[in-house]
């Protein structure tokens, strides 16, 4: 980074006219995650932001960034909210997966993949959860064992939010049977398309198929697949789960554009209120009014959060406060919506004005927001542990061989 950086205002001004010049207003609405369509176009709006210099702007220079800091970001982020942005991307591709290979990689593969993820060339995402596995990550029985100096990987992986659509997951694995769960793992660099992957796509209940299965049937990754270090699996995951945090609660600084589903935007409430015409209710104005005070309260949390974690007076593991927070804003925001829209939340007509379909399935998907990046329990286990240091809960196989582990077929 050069000492004659630009400041932050002369980069929101260039940012905002070049914004302005280059790219159109965002929808009204977001649009589904589910199509080749999407996913093309949001690689096309990335390298838009690539070619006009604001792709990556918390990455290095030497990956492909521009090297600017958090409030570059922020300035970016705040300027780019009414124009149409590559969102799929934010997550998890850069927030969660190119941020964790930019911690973790080795330079090769830093300088191989950061680049083509901040061009719009590369799509990464997370094969973590497993289809029995539950919450115990440290638990998962996809295999990778070595063959010389390759390794072949077997097994299944679920949950894994636009694997159809990508290049390259970071896949956990376990590589010793020998040693306590945690101790026997390691992550891997894996191309989606190479022979022996599997990808299906599963019917979600609001009829999306973002989400995938993945099955590996003897897959061969060279030596340097692994990310990290060999056995050392926990520690990469939890670099990456502390990015996964980060993005579903807000604090990633790798993002741009809208964060949707951090807890709605209240404007969408009032715009539902006029179209039923209840705006003039005082129930539905004080239903608006907490809304927007605990998106108020997000923000400030979120801003709170980052830089305490940056200077170091809250640990990474804090990054799970506002994660559990912007869920249960997710759910009050959407169970608002819903008891606003009424009837109409389930009976949409097109063209109503009302945002009514988005009502009714985004209702549908709000359990989503007390899973995603994982589950509101598991982010209260990790700030009662890690934040505040309580006592661990009792776990019957903590440090018992995984391979002496009882668990079913």
């Amino acid at each position: 980074m050069t000492t004659d950086i630009e400041t932050v205002e002369e980069f929101r001004v260039r940012a905002r006219n070049w914004l302005k010049a280059t790219l159109l207003p965002a929808p009204p609405t977001i649009a589904p995650a589910d199509t080749e369509e999407a996913w093309q176009h949001a690689r096309r709006l990335q390298r838009v932001l690539h070619d006009g210099g604001f792709a990556g702007i918390c990455f290095p220079t030497e990956y492909g960034g521009l090297g600017l800091t958090t409030d570059h970001q922020a300035a970016f982020t705040e300027e780019s909210l009414p124009y149409e942005m590559p969102l799929l991307l934010n997550v998890p591709t850069l927030a969660i997966c190119a941020a964790s290979l930019l911690d973790l990689g080795t330079e090769e593969q830093k300088r191989t993949h950061l680049p083509a993820v901040l061009r719009g060339d590369e799509i990464l995402v997370q094969f973590l959860s497993e289809p029995r596995g539950g919450s115990d990550l440290a638990g998962l029985t996809s295999r990778a064992d070595r063959d010389g100096d390759r390794w072949i990987l077997n097994g299944s992986k679920i949950w894994s939010s636009g694997a159809y659509a990508a290049d390259y997951g970071l896949c956990l694995a376990r590589t010793d049977w020998t040693v306590p769960k945690h101790q026997g793992l390691t992550l891997f660099l894996v191309p989606v398309h190479a022979e022996g992957v599997t990808v299906q796509r599963i019917k979600q209940v609001t009829g999306s198929t973002e989400f995938c299965q993945e099955f590996f049937d003897d897959v061969v990754l060279p030596a340097d697949a692994v990310v990290g270090a060999v056995d050392g699996g926990w520690a990469a995951a939890s670099r990456l789960l502390f990015h996964e945090r980060a993005a579903l609660g807000g604090t990633s600084p790798y993002t741009s554009g809208a964060r949707p589903h951090l807890g709605g935007e209240a404007d969408q409430l009032l715009r539902l209120a006029k179209a039923t015409g209840q705006d003039g209710d005082s129930r539905v104005r004080e239903d608006i009014g907490e809304a927007r005070a605990m998106n108020i309260v997000r923000d400030q949390l979120i801003a709170h959060v980052t830089r305490a974690i940056a200077t170091g007076t809250l640990p990474p593991a804090a990054g799970a406060i506002p994660r559990l927070f912007s869920a249960e804003n997710a759910w009050l925001q959407t169970d608002t919506a819903l008891r606003i829209a009424g009837p109409h939340g389930a009976t949409h007509t097109p063209g109503d004005g009302a945002d009514t379909e988005t009502v009714g399935l985004d209702y549908l998907f709000r359990a989503a927001w007390s899973l995603a990046g994982g589950s509101t329990e598991m982010a209260r286990n990790v700030i009662s542990e890690r934040v505040l240091g309580m006592p661990r809960e009792a776990a019957a196989d903590r440090d018992v061989p995984f391979d002496q582990v009882p668990h079913g077929r």
